[in-house]
Parts: structure tokens; C-alpha cells; sequence
């Protein structure tokens, strides 16, 4: 039967989607009591990529079995009787996996620039198979030239953990009209320093930020400040938020996603079905720096540097790579500006606990950042302002022992960009909320149970001179319910769950809605509205 997933992207946001050619849900009668040796292959119900009519070139960018953590390197070629000018790129990763294996996290490089960033699902003993895409047409600039590869998905495997996982990426070009791509994709030299184009008229950031690795960063939004008794510390509790500094100024602020990876929760009968949002598609988190263009445009090289607060001194657990997109001025060699200003508010990052035989810690966070710039186009002077604001809540409940553990958690990141052209302003707003509730219960008779929902909402609005010219909502939320026996073989765990996802997108580029169920690892649902 096959099975594939697949990402789109939607108003700037690569997404993921599954479809199944003759694939029908499960009938109740063919529900199994509980998990057994082999599942469906991973699903989603996010929207599809829209591919273009016409022609196509195609080319393979890695091909490799990851055992360990040696990368696969190559060189990519751009595709022969193509164009290169195309109307959209879409990378294509398959993969398949057996045996026993954790989930591992993954990056594919091309020329330096990192254009996917995944993780992986966790295998069945009999082996499952999945495939992901994702439009990176923004990295057309990357693709015209031939350039080195580089792809990792870190590994172990011996005696215990059997699972290789074995991938393959592709990237297909389609002709017609060019896409709106960056004129340029840049990474940063020497990890710091960056250098732009002297007409430079927009510039964006995008940084690939994950807490992973298997230490407490992985689960930064359980840590909690030293003084509490729980297995995860932080110095300053559960607040986490990735900065961008130009020139040692501050540029930029976000909210990391908090990604939830396929073992996570310490139960991976969660996850074998539908992963948490995002997991297999790691998006970046974009950040405006078009008010800095001024002093970019310089010609000389800048330090740009990612920072994550909250971050214990010395801890490892985070990586963000950067990328920088850049949209040059046609009409002018050196584009001049001036960096208005930058004002932030007081970072707030409160913890409260409470002892007792359910500890309770409260954390309370926020950030507040306006940037403003203008730039000399050959359209005239651009002004450019962004302001972005952050806020956090959560509440951790745990016992001794951890035997009960428990989060109910909000994160809001909302931003607001306006692009000034002689007194015609176009604003862009996004409000971005991430929710995560649940908890997870050890019984005395070693049965863990855990409950957890998951939310990634966004609604955007950008109107021209006070009009509406596009709007989106995007609601994709995530439900899970599983039980196993913990510290017994795996064929004793007796595991038993039930998982849904519901991904609304809705807007002025259409709508889509879809929701799928699983029961012990069987597709009981997959309804589909507009």
C-alpha cells in the first residue's frame, strides 16, 4: 500500500501533508486490542504542495544509509535542459527504516545553506517507509550554480538500536514563469560575519532553531531553576528566546517552536503514526532585518550573531544555522540608509515554586523589540518598521519521583512589519500561538500513561494603506492518549493509543481541512472538508 507525505508551502510556511492512493480507514472489526509488530507508515494532514502544469527536470541530491554520524557529502549540478529560472522547487526526501531505532535529527546543505532541516520517526520491528516534500523555491539563487552537498542524519546502530535509516533526496524543477525568489541566499563566514550585496533593499534572517540531542534542551519547556527538585535545571526555569544581534545590536527577537520529536514524552506510541507539528519539517523562524540594511550596505563584512536565552552557560542542546535572503534594487548599484532606531523593553523571565507533594512551578516570560530603517530606493526612500512582541505562561506539576509530570503551557509571538513608499504603507501582521498540555502518569503497577494536545496557530493580516489584500488562519492541532508497561521487552509492553490531528488553513490562497485518527497504529480516519 503506498503511503507518502508530503509539505507545501502556504503563505511563506512549508507544511506537511500525507495522501494514499487506494488507502481506506481501518474498519473497527480490523482494530488490533493493542500495538503489534508493524503500524501504518507516518501521516499528516496538512495540505499538499501545489505543483505547477508543464515541464519538470529532476535531480538527486543525496543518496545514503546513516549508521553513525559520518555526513554524506556530494556535489549538486543544476538539472541539464532546464531553464534557471523556475516557477517553483520542490525537495523531495524519501526514507525507510526497521528494527529499533530512536528518532534523529537531520539537516541537507546545499553550497553551505541549509534548505531542510527533519527528524525522524521511529521504526516498527517490520519496517515503515515515508517520504517528505517541501517548496524551496526561495533557495533558487543556491541552485544555479553546481555546489558541495552535505546531509546528516545522526545515527547509532548496534546490537540493541538495529534501525540504519536509509534516504534519498531529490529536488524537481518546473518551468514557467520565475518565482519571486531572493536574489541572493547568504550564509554567514567564518559562523559570524556576513557580508551583503551594496543595493540591498530587503533582507531577512532565517534561523533553523532547534533544542534537541537527547539532554534537557531537548525539553527546554520542562526545565525548571535549580533550586527545585526535578531532573531537568535551568538556571532561570523554562523561558527560551532566539535573538539576532547585527554589530552587537539587537535585531531581532522569536519565540522557538516548542517541537516535540517522535520519542518524546517518554512515550513513542504517541507518535508512530502522526508526529507532533512540524517535526519532520523543522521551519525556520524568519526575522526582518531590513531596517539594518543601512548599515549592511556598507560593502563591509558585519557580525550577526544567534543567541538563545535562558540557556544554562556551558549547556549544549541548541543548534541554529543561519541563512540570509536578500532582494536587490535593480535600479541602483549602492543603495544608502539609515538605521532609525532600535528599542526594546525589559525582558521578563519570572519563576514562582511551589513545594509540596505536587510541586508547581509558575513561569511568567516576555520581550518586547521595535526596529525602524529607511533605505534610498530607486522608488524612492523605504521605510521599513518591525516590532515584535513575546509573551509566555506555563505550569509545571510534578511529584517526587516524577511519577507524575505535567505542563500546561502557552507561547504568543506576534510581529508587525510596515513598508513605507512615500506615505503608502503595507503592514503585515502575524499572531503566532503554540500550546502544550498534558501530562504524564507512572502507576505503581509500571503502566505509563501519558495524555497530551498540541497547538500551532498563526493568523495573518496584511493590508495596503489600511485595506485588506491577504489573510490567513492556520490551526493545526494535535491530540495523543497512549498506555505502556515501562522496563519490559518490547513485545510485553502491551501498548495501547489513540492519536487525531486537525489542520485548518484557511485564507484568501483557499482552504483546506482535514482530520485523521489512529488506533493502535491503524488509520481509523482521514475525513477531509472544503
Amino acid at each position: 500500500m503506498k503511503r507518502r507525505l508530503i509539505m507545501s508551502m502556504l503563505t511563506g510556511v512549508a507544511l506537511l501533508v500525507s495522501t494514499f492512493p487506494g488507502a481506506a480507514p481501518a474498519r473497527s472489526a480490523d482494530i488490533p486490542a493493542e500495538f503489534g509488530a508493524d503500524w501504518h507508515d507516518p501521516v499528516t494532514a496538512a495540505p499538499p504542495v501545489d505543483r505547477p502544469s508543464g515541464g519538470s527536470c529532476h535531480v538527486t541530491l543525496a543518496e545514503a544509509q546513516f549508521r553513525d554520524f559520518t555526513p554524506y557529502r556530494g556535489t549538486y549540478t543544476p538539472p541539464k535542459g532546464c531553464d534557471d529560472r523556475w516557477s517553483k522547487v520542490v525537495l523531495r526526501l524519501d526514507g525507510k527504516v526497521k528494527g529499533r531505532q530512536f528518532d534523529r535529527l537531520g539537516f541537507v546543505r546545499v553550497g553551505g545553506v541549509e534548505i531542510f532541516r527533519t527528524s525522524t520517526p521511529e521504526p516498527s520491528p517490520d519496517g515503515i517507509g515515508w517520504s517528505v516534500e517541501k517548496d524551496v523555491t526561495r533557495y533558487s539563487d543556491t541552485f544555479r550554480g553546481s555546489r558541495d552537498v552535505e546531509m546528516l542524519i545522526g545515527n547509532v546502530v548496534d546490537d540493541t538500536y538495529t534501525g540504519v535509516i536509509d534516504v534519498k533526496v531529490t529536488l524537481t524543477f518546473y518551468a514557467g514563469k520565475p518565482a519571486a525568489a531572493p536574489d541572493r541566499v547568504l550564509t554567514l563566514t567564518d559562523g559570524a560575519t556576513l557580508t551583503t550585496p551594496r543595493n540591498s533593499e530587503r533582507v531577512v534572517a532565517e534561523v533553523y532553531a532547534t533544542g534537541s540531542g537527547g539532554g534537557c534542551e531537548e525539553y527546554w519547556y520542562l526545565t525548571v531553576p535549580e533550586e527545585a527538585p526535578y531532573s531537568c535545571r535551568a538556571e532561570d526555569g523554562p523561558y527560551r528566546e532566539v535573538q539576532v544581534r547585527v554589530d552587537g545590536r539587537l535585531a531581532g527577537i522569536a519565540t522557538p517552536f516548542p517541537a516535540v520529536w517522535t520519542g518524546g514524552w517518554s512515550n513513542p506510541f504517541l507518535w508512530y503514526v502522526i508526529p507532533g507539528p512540524r517535526a519532520f519539517d523543522v521551519k525556520p523562524i524568519e526575522y526582518d532585518l531590513t531596517p539594518f540594511a543601512g548599515i549592511l550596505n556598507d560593502g563591509r563584512p558585519h557580525h550577526v550573531e544567534v543567541s538563545v536565552v535562558g540557556v544554562p552557560e556551558g549547556r549544549s542542546g541548541w543548534s541554529t544555522p543561519v541563512n540570509v535572503l536578500v532582494w536587490r534594487d535593480a535600479g541602483r548599484a549602492v543603495v544608502p540608509g539609515k538605521l532609525l532606531g532600535s528599542e526594546a523593553g525589559d525582558l521578563l523571565d519570572a519563576t514562582v515554586h511551589t513545594p509540596g507533594a505536587e510541586h508547581r512551578l509558575d513561569t511568567e516570560g516576555g520581550h518586547r523589540l521595535t526596529v525602524a530603517g529607511y533605505l534610498d530606493t530607486s522608488r524612492g526612500r523605504v521605510t521599513t518598521t518591525v516590532t515584535r512582541s513575546l509573551a509566555h505562561t506555563s505550569v509545571h506539576r510534578w511529584t517526587d519521583g516524577e511519577t507524575v509530570d505535567g505542563l500546561d503551557a502557552t507561547w504568543t509571538d506576534d510581529e508587525k512589519i510596515t513598508v513605507d513608499l512615500r506615505g503608502r504603507a503595507v503592514t503585515t501582521r502575524t499572531h503566532r500561538t503554540y500550546t502544550m498540555n498534558g501530562a504524564t502518569t507512572l502507576g505503581a503497577d509500571d503502566r505509563l500513561r501519558t495524555v497530551l494536545t498540541l497547538g500551532d496557530r498563526a493568523d495573518a493580516l496584511t493590508t495596503r494603506n489600511g485595506r485588506r489584500v491577504a489573510w490567513s488562519r492556520l490551526d493545526d492541532t494535535y491530540t495523543g492518549d497512549a498506555t505502556y508497561t515501562v522496563g519490559v521487552p518490547r513485545d510485553q509492553r502491551h501498548a495501547v493509543g489513540t492519536t487525531s490531528e486537525r489542520y485548518r488553513l484557511r485564507g484568501s490562497g483557499g482552504c483546506h481541512d482535514r482530520r485523521l485518527t489512529t488506533v493502535q497504529g491503524v488509520l481509523t480516519e482521514d475525513h477531509a472538508d472544503c
